[in-house]
């Protein structure tokens, strides 16, 4: 498994997800047993997940299995109230970190995101909250989420936290971070600057991007690998597995690892032969031109 340098995390490129873990029918304890087994030592959670019972079985699972708590990296999100609003006041992120610890059953946080942006930001409370949760020991670094540069440089005026992470929406079908480099100077779709030079951002600041979402096209409209909605993608990603000696998602998440922004991928199953599969696969080096290929049977163009 590759492994990406966070502040002094040796943190695994691919991240377990917990959105799902409290979907019926499935083993918590044997989705993180087999996610460690194949090298994953980060798991992402968010208070909003399961209205905070994701968090609560993860808590649960991980002391009925065989992983200690000094041996993994622990993530979650605060900032949405759900149907409400976005919330970064200091009172809400201070509270927010408070039931996500209880509900996870820890006495820190090795990271947290904002979640989503929040227009009524006043960088000043943030920065307050991040003091007083760090100064407390109750968080170890902090990042963000879904934010654009902009946004990022906003908090940074009051923030003296370094902000180490952003996880963004990205994958063979969420290419507008590449788009927009790469159509620079056309007038055509792909030129649409959406986010402002984000990618190329992230990798000025040394800000790890985490990728969510890999295997999903849309916004949740399902998942490609596999979906005969796209014929010519799915008999590349075929093509390589075949070749590599890995699954069409594995390579789907070779794809992501290949940049040489040094993302992680968040993963979001929790049936365990997925996350062998996919963890199987995160040693693979696409080359350059396969890269490329996939990109283009993707549905995208080089100008």
């Amino acid at each position: 498994m590759k492994t990406i340098q966070i502040g002094d995390m040796n943190a695994s490129q691919i991240v377990l997800g917990v959105m799902r873990i409290n979907e019926k029918g499935k083993d918590p304890v044997a989705a993180l047993e087999a996610a460690y087994a194949g090298g994953i030592n980060f798991f992402d959670n968010a208070d909003i997940y399961g209205a905070g019972e994701c968090e609560s079985i993860f808590a649960d699972a991980l002391v009925k299995s065989s992983l200690k708590r000094d041996d993994i990296y622990i993530q979650s999100k605060v900032g949405i109230r759900p149907g409400i609003a976005f919330d970064f006041s200091k009172k809400h992120i201070l509270d927010a970190v408070e039931g996500s610890m209880k509900r996870l059953n820890v006495d820190y946080l090795d990271s947290l995101l904002l979640h989503r942006p929040d227009t009524l930001v006043e960088p000043e409370e943030v920065a307050e909250a991040f003091d007083e949760l760090e100064k407390a020991g109750k968080v170890r670094y902090f990042g963000v989420s879904n934010q654009n540069p902009g946004q990022i440089e906003l908090l940074k005026t009051a923030v003296k936290q370094p902000l180490l992470m952003n996880q963004l929406q990205f994958g063979v079908m969420h290419t507008g971070m590449i788009d927009e480099g790469i159509h620079v100077n056309m007038t055509d779709e792909g030129s649409l600057v959406h986010d402002n030079g984000l990618l190329e951002y992230s990798r000025i600041h040394k800000m790890t991007i985490q990728a969510w979402s890999p295997f999903q096209y849309g916004f949740f409209d399902g998942a490609f690998v596999g979906n005969e909605k796209f014929p010519k993608l799915n008999v590349k990603l075929d093509e390589l597995a075949e070749k590599y000696g890995v699954t069409a998602t594995g390579i789907a998440i070779a794809w992501i690892s290949r940049h040489p922004a040094k993302m992680q991928t968040v993963i979001g199953t929790i049936t365990p032969s997925r996350i062998t599969e996919v963890c199987d696969a995160s040693d693979v080096v696409l080359t350059r031109e396969e890269w490329y290929d996939l990109y283009m049977a993707a549905g995208n163009i080089l100008p």
